[in-house]
């Protein structure tokens, strides 16, 4: 399987109340999806779309402090300004996932309500203009607790399987599998942020040739369950 990540131009930014399935639809067109392509959207400009954009009132850092607290389900850690803290989706990250980068000034920029229905609605829209199924994955940019450095991670998912189970399976040598899941969903998303990043001014990419398992598979999948996670 050879993939191939275009990154997705002519977007512009996005406005409170836009239909950002049309935008990405619109600029889309240009580049003629088709079975095999998988689109990776930032979660910032769906955000931006549904409202979830809060302005900062008096001290902005008090008023970040107290807008994780009341963003997070829970607060796992603290060291010094950093929060890290479980969403009210099940994510374990920082500052529960509210982000300054990308921002206009004065501005916070909160996760979606529920990143799997935004992607499940922009893959409908997307099949309805182009009559094949574009499986859509949502992304934000997590740390990672044993590793230095940030990547991109899948927080929506709409037609795609989230995780290959490969439990029961053999490897090249004829070894049973008995615990390899791939998660991937997470690394169709790292893989897209390498076109489009923080700096960059674009929110979404294709990824095309994408040949796994479509599927009903949810972001919410790759959520580890509190009783299978040793460090909490």
């Amino acid at each position: 399987m050879t993939l191939e990540i275009i990154p997705v131009s002519g977007i512009g930014a996005v406005a409170s109340g836009e239909d950002v399935a049309l935008i990405l639809a619109d600029a889309l067109e240009a580049l003629g999806p088709s079975r095999g392509d998988v689109l990776v959207v930032t979660h910032k400009i769906v955000s931006k779309a549904e409202g979830r954009v809060v302005m900062v009132e008096g001290d902005e850092e008090m008023f970040k402090k107290a807008l994780v607290e009341s963003e997070a389900l829970s607060i796992v850690r603290r060291r010094g300004d950093l929060i890290i803290a479980e969403t009210k989706h099940g994510f374990i990250c920082a500052n529960a996932g509210i982000d300054r980068s990308n921002a206009e000034p004065g501005t916070l920029i909160l996760l979606p309500e529920d990143p799997d229905s935004s992607a499940h609605r922009i893959r409908t829209r997307l099949e309805r203009r182009f009559g094949v199924d574009i499986p859509v994955i949502i992304s934000d940019t997590f740390g990672r607790p044993w590793r230095r450095g940030l990547t991109d991670i899948a927080i929506g998912l709409s037609g795609l399987d989230a995780i290959i189970d490969l439990r029961g399976t053999r490897d090249w040598t004829g070894r049973d599998l008995e615990v390899t899941e791939i998660a991937v969903a997470d690394e169709l998303a790292s893989a897209a942020d390498l076109v489009m990043g923080k700096a960059s001014g674009i929110p979404a990419a294709l990824v095309r040739g994408y040949e796994g398992p479509r599927g009903a598979g949810r972001g919410s999948d790759l959520v580890r369950p509190a009783n299978e996670d040793l460090f909490r």
